[in-house]
């Protein structure tokens, strides 16, 4: 078993969002998702058919659910469970530093 970190190997350069899989097992898949002054692109919406727990570690995001009035602000430390098919989309992700996110995907309709 090999020991990893979660910040390590992030990239100097970034001009799309990095997603990775950590772990996949059944219907279960853990990624690490790395951010730098990135957002959804306009009018996207992202509808998945997994459940998606998502937490970030460092940096900071603006996360949009469809239905609320205002993107919910994350820092480090905050984390939202997103229900499936609970359409939602990611407005901004800190310009000045990595974002680094962590989401696990269950359930649903995997």
């Amino acid at each position: 078993m090999e020991l990893t970190n979660l910040f390590q190997d992030l990239p100097s350069e970034l001009p799309d969002e990095l997603f990775q899989t950590l772990v996949q097992q059944g219907d279960v898949r853990i990624e690490r998702i790395v951010s730098r002054g990135h957002a959804s692109p306009e009018g996207f919406w992202y509808d998945q058919s997994q459940h998606e727990f998502v937490i970030v570690l460092s940096g900071s995001a603006q996360l949009q659910l469809e239905g609320e009035p205002t993107a919910r602000f994350l820092a480090p430390g905050d984390f939202v469970n997103i229900p499936a098919h609970q359409k939602h989309r990611v407005d901004a992700t800190d310009a000045d530093q990595v974002t680094v996110w962590l989401a696990v995907f269950y359930g649903g309709e995997s």
